[in-house]
């Protein structure tokens, strides 16, 4: 499979594939989380008449602060960046030890009142920043409040008191001046103590004239906590709203050593790397979200989950409230949330899009929006000139230092990108190529050196260079990303058809440092401390063979479902249950094993066995022994399917809300009573599922 792409742009070409990137949106009246498969960190979201807008954390990156809105909260388009550059110190311009990688902007709180938007963050060691406007789209009038109130809810109240919770465990309460020129004197107190199990990355909110507060917590592992008063100041009682939801994806490779506010490190630095479990939670479940209403009255959920090297991924649930509380979940299985549901009832029909279009030929007047600056960059050593992008080197010691580094979001589970460079620009001492950026970071490219242009690749965790000649100036540059398994490799060519690999199995991982996932990033700089030459980019190109997930619903089709505990087949059995059955046996290999996927709209499919014995239909509660074989297809017999990627899905049974599956130790038949599925998917919820046949539905 993992060379299958390959095997795809040759057949299809690349034009055609490079456009598609993921959406949640199936295009049956159902998404499928994430709702991006890039990073967006630290959401924040807010509706607007029957807008909805969201923000998230851009850290060190520029322009900062990406806006985007949305009619029915799963298709998004970009409005804008907030602000161009957000210049507060040297360290902006990567100046220092220490430039501002994992620090800037993070965990920002978007806010609509009386006419105006408001976007609050806090910046360590610069204060509080609010950031206002009068439309969406700007301009932004930009105030430095000072302070430290990091991962803030803000709340503006009825009597137009502007409020802020910020802390972790101990949750603090303050007023904010309405001019904005600092905080009300005396305000600050604290309105939940610790040992209340609150955590931090606020949403503060009045709803039916209660004060709720939502936050993350870690203690020890990722969920979602929600407190509840009649006051702002409390006193408060807490739950837990939303908790274990992984989506049955484990934690990944986590790079060690390296983490909050460290030293760049350089060239040589030593990397290792803690490898993941097959089922700690850690930070991965939904956390760090809040909730939103709908013009209809329905409310849903948004979150985050960190999702690996890939960073951290924005999804999307339904909300059912309950003794007053606000549960992620539909009802029976409040606290976990589906992979696929129904979008939500906006009244609003779009057509699925993604926010942005990763690849760029540079032949416009201006960037697209998904790149971004690795820190401020130095304006008049770059441009866009006869339709390519022109770095102009700067000295720095490595890449991580090296000014005018233009960076976009990977995409996962998996993407390719390839750019084109020209390096006959380059003088003695400059290096340009394309980086996989993160700590570690690993590149190829092309420098000058004595002996003429090398072609050069650079592995961080070995600190190793490997240079070899070229003929040409001319090179494509590809990096190759299996974010999943957090693995990826780095190639060359000089035809643009045939390329080399000459980084293989490269690991990545995410870290603290960056607080970013990986990133593509074009560079240019000179290693002996001078300004040099350009080098000049055309034609970057992102290719997702994970984009296209039309046929990971396998409607009119005869498929096998495989349960990954115990690599037993699902079979409908001569008592009337769906059981299962091992390999090697006559069953196995049967037509009660065999399934008919018929569409039944909207996502929901019905499982009809070819022995002629009938549909799986769910009866009583769902309990072991509850999943039968009835010769009529009812309401009961109808799943919604759980697309899980690499051949892999769930069946949620639409007459319990929860998953069908067994428990691989007892041998019992399969129930239709289980919440979610574990992050290694062997808890007996998740199949590998195979077509065995095309048939008309």
């Amino acid at each position: 499979m993992k060379y299958l792409w390959l095997f795809v742009l040759g057949i299809c070409g690349w034009y055609n594939l490079q456009a598609q990137t993921w959406t949640a949106d199936n295009g049956n009246g159902t998404f499928t989380n994430p709702l991006f498969y890039d990073e967006f960190t630290d959401p924040d979201l807010i509706r607007v008449g029957t807008d909805f807008y969201m923000v998230a954390s851009s850290m060190h990156t520029m322009p900062g602060l990406p806006l985007l809105r949305s009619k029915d909260l799963v298709n998004w388009e970009f409005v804008t960046y907030v602000f161009d550059k957000l210049d507060l110190g040297p360290e902006f311009h990567l100046e220092g030890k220490k430039g501002v990688y994992g620090n800037g902007i993070w965990a920002p709180a978007i806010r609509y009142h009386k006419g105006k938007f408001y976007i609050f963050v806090n910046v360590n060691n610069y204060g509080l920043q609010v950031f206002s406007a009068d439309r969406p789209e700007g301009p932004w009038i930009h105030k430095n409040m000072g302070g430290r109130i990091y991962d803030l809810g803000v709340l503006f109240d009825d009597d137009d008191k502007i409020y802020a919770v910020h802390g972790y465990d101990e949750v603090h309460l303050i007023e904010i001046k309405p001019d904005f020129s600092g905080y009300v004197e005396g305000s600050d107190r604290i309105i939940i103590p610790k040992g209340n199990a609150m955590g931090e990355g606020h949403h503060f909110y009045k709803i039916n004239g209660k004060y709720y507060i939502i936050s993350a917590d870690y203690a020890p592992v990722g969920r979602m906590q929600c407190a509840r008063a009649d006051r702002p100041e409390g006193p408060y009682e807490t739950t837990v709203i939303s908790h274990r939801e992984t989506m049955g994806i484990q934690q990944g490779w986590w790079t060690q050593g390296y983490g909050f506010w460290s030293d760049i490190p350089d060239e040589g630095s030593k990397f290792s790397f803690q490898p993941p479990s097959d089922n700690y939670f850690s930070a991965v479940p939904l956390h760090q979200g809040g909730i939103v209403d709908l013009p209809n009255g329905e409310w849903w959920g948004f979150s985050m989950m960190d999702m690996k090297s890939v960073g951290r991924l924005t999804y999307l649930s339904p909300v059912t409230w309950k003794d007053g509380w606000p549960y992620f979940g539909v009802e029976g299985n409040l606290g976990r949330s589906p992979r696929t549901w129904f979008k939500p009832d906006t009244g609003v029909e779009e057509s699925p899009h993604a926010p942005y279009e990763r690849s760029d030929d540079f032949s416009d007047n201006s960037l697209k929006p998904v790149w971004q600056w690795n820190h401020i960059p130095v304006d008049n050593r770059w441009e866009l000139a006869k339709g390519v992008l022109r770095l102009h080197t700067l000295p720095a010691k490595s890449l991580m230092f090296a000014r005018n580094t233009l960076t976009q979001r990977v995409v996962g589970p998996e993407s390719m990108a390839t750019v084109e460079l020209d390096a006959r620009g380059l003088k003695k001492g400059d290096v340009a190529g394309l980086a996989l950026l993160n700590t570690p970071y690993y590149w190829v490219g092309v420098t000058r050196t004595d002996e003429g242009l090398m072609l050069r690749f650079y592995d961080m965790v070995k600190n190793v260079h490997t240079d070899k000649p070229l003929e040409s100036a001319k090179v494509w540059l590809r990096a190759h990303g299996d974010y999943h398994n957090d693995l990826a490799s780095l190639s060359y060519s000089t035809d643009g058809d045939t390329f080399e690999t000459i980084g293989n199995q490269l690991r990545l991982g995410y870290q603290m440092h960056t607080f970013q996932g990986v990133r593509y990033a074009l560079f240019a700089y000179n290693t002996e401390g001078k300004k040099g030459g350009r080098a000049d980019f055309d034609n970057f190109e992102v290719y997702e063979p994970f984009a296209d997930r039309s046929k990971n619903l396998p409607v009119g089709k005869i498929i096998t479902l495989t349960n990954l505990a115990n690599g037993e087949r699902a079979w409908a059995n001569p008592h009337g249950m769906l059981h299962h059955v091992a390999s090697g046996s006559a069953e196995f290999e049967g037509l009660g094993c065999h399934f008919r996927v018929h569409d039944r709209g909207k996502g929901r499919v019905a499982l009809e066995a070819m022995d002629g014995s009938g549909f799986l239909t769910v009866t009583g509660l769902g309990l072991s022994g509850d999943v039968r074989i009835t010769k009529e297809e009812t309401e009961a017999s109808l799943f919604l399917w759980q697309d899980m990627l690499w051949g892999h899905c769930m069946l949620l049974s639409l007459h319990t809300n929860r998953f069908v599956g067994l428990n691989p130790v007892t041998g019992e038949p399969y129930a239709a009573d289980w919440p979610g599925t574990r992050p290694d998917r062997k808890d007996g919820t998740v199949f590998a599922w195979q077509v065995v046949a095309d048939v008309a539905d």
